[in-house]
């Protein structure tokens, strides 16, 4: 596994982060933010593609950054699973991921609009001169770049680069997707379409038209005073998320396979739910039943019955990765689907929100955050949410606040939950436990 987070780029440094209760939110320096009501997010630094893949194809060179997080993360998922030394069928490897736009191209594309304005001037109901908005277009926009902004390019690279012949797919299903491309993957191997699939989200809205299109939904935190403090899941004061950016890859492996060529698996999927609330746009369904289907859905696959405690007496899942955006009805609604999937198990199972430290890495959060139970089964740890302070008597369940829980001399973490919900209504859970 491989990611690329506000963070940091390592494994093992960015969950040391995470445990230390660490935030990644900060001014906004991509652009200038300073008239935005919400000016902060949580930003990838410090990052260099040639660090990841120091032969770097020029075909890279164009690249979207949502491409770039991806190949980098996936070259570390490449290499840790030893993908790298095998000689494996290309044509049984393939990719699915959550991609979204790729290289917006913001400034030549303002000066081609403002070059074709023409006030009070009409052709076919829209104001402006084609001409001249061709003309300053051709002279400044870059093909490739305009190519670079379609999201299934992020699985050319990766394709291209890794030499992976086999499935190919990109959803976008806003906040769900991660979550989603795991699954499918999974579902494609467990069918035998492929033995193995880079799966997983990478995505960056943190530009102009993303940023506008979440603050005029009100759906991100305008905290400019506190930002460090803003993203505050599950808290009675949250008023929003962040913005993150970031990419999350998994190397997925059929058994037989990983087997075959002596490679040790890192922990089992278990278990995949898929759902839609059927209800509106950027509403959740308010009784959280979408949600729940979805939990039900994994946790049978998973054979993992939610209302029967463990053989140790704990409930059956140790850890939930919750959602977990901080918005007012996410939270609420959250709360309520576990509590309704696990009875009156669901207060003993720690539930926490690692976008409390690094922002919501929209299509990349699903994976990023499955990418913690796969640590919190290999540590005995789950990383708490920060910033929670207030309790909120709607949130009611264990949300790890403000500090770790260390679980070892409970008997560790075996069974993990990440649920990622997306705006659309799309509830995407997995499963994952430690391979034994």
């Amino acid at each position: 596994m491989g990611w690329i987070t506000p963070l940091g780029h390592d494994l093992d440094q960015v969950w040391r982060r995470l445990l230390a209760g660490e935030t990644a939110i900060g001014p906004v320096s991509r652009f200038d933010a300073s008239t935005f009501v919400t000016n902060f997010a949580a930003e990838v630094r410090n990052f260099d593609l040639a660090r990841s893949l120091p032969d770097t194809h020029e075909r890279h060179s164009t690249a979207g950054v949502s491409s770039k997080f991806a190949l980098a993360a996936a070259a570390s998922a490449w290499r840790q699973a030893g993908l790298d030394k095998s000689g494996i069928n290309p044509r049984r490897v393939g990719v699915y991921l959550g991609a979204g736009e790729g290289s917006l191209d913001f400034a030549n594309f303002a000066a081609a609009n403002i070059a074709g304005y023409r006030p009070g001037q009409e052709s076919g109901g829209v104001q402006g001169d084609g001409g001249a908005w061709a003309r300053t277009a051709f002279a400044r926009m870059s093909a490739p770049r305009e190519i670079e902004q379609e999201p299934n390019l992020a699985i050319s690279h990766l394709a291209a680069e890794f030499g992976c012949r086999g499935p190919s797919f990109n959803c976008m299903t806003a906040c769900a997707a991660g979550a989603q491309s795991v699954g499918e993957a999974f579902e494609i191997i467990r069918r035998g379409d492929a033995d193995v699939m880079l799966a997983g989200g990478t995505h960056s809205m943190i530009h102009p038209l993303g940023m506008t299109g979440f603050i005029r939904l009100t759906a991100m935190s305008q905290r400019r005073d506190d930002a460090g403090t803003a993203a505050r899941p599950f808290d009675q004061t949250r008023d929003g998320f962040v913005m993150g950016e970031g990419a999350g890859i998994l190397a997925i492996e059929s058994l037989d396979h990983a087997r075959a060529r002596g490679a040790t698996p890192l922990a089992e999927i278990a278990g995949y739910g898929s759902t839609a609330d059927a209800y509106r746009i950027t509403d959740i369904q308010p009784d959280g039943k979408g949600a729940q289907a979805a939990m039900v859905e994994a946790l049978k696959q998973a054979g993992i019955n939610a209302r029967e405690p463990g053989p140790d007496g704990r409930p059956a899942v140790h850890y939930i990765s919750a959602h977990g955006t901080g918005t007012k009805e996410n939270d609420k609604i959250e709360t309520v689907a576990v509590k309704s999937v696990f009875g009156s198990l669901a207060p003993g199972i720690p539930f926490s929100s690692v976008k409390s430290m690094l922002g919501h890495l929209i299509q990349a959060a699903g994976t990023v955050e499955l990418i913690t139970c796969v640590k919190a089964i290999q540590t005995g740890i789950v990383p708490p949410t920060i910033n929670l302070r207030t309790p909120d008597p709607e949130c009611d369940l264990d949300y790890v606040p403000n500090a770790p829980r260390d679980l070892n001399s409970q008997g560790g973490v075996s069974v993990c939950m990440s649920n990622s919900f997306g705006f659309g209504g799309q509830n995407d859970t997995v499963i994952v436990r430690r391979f034994t």
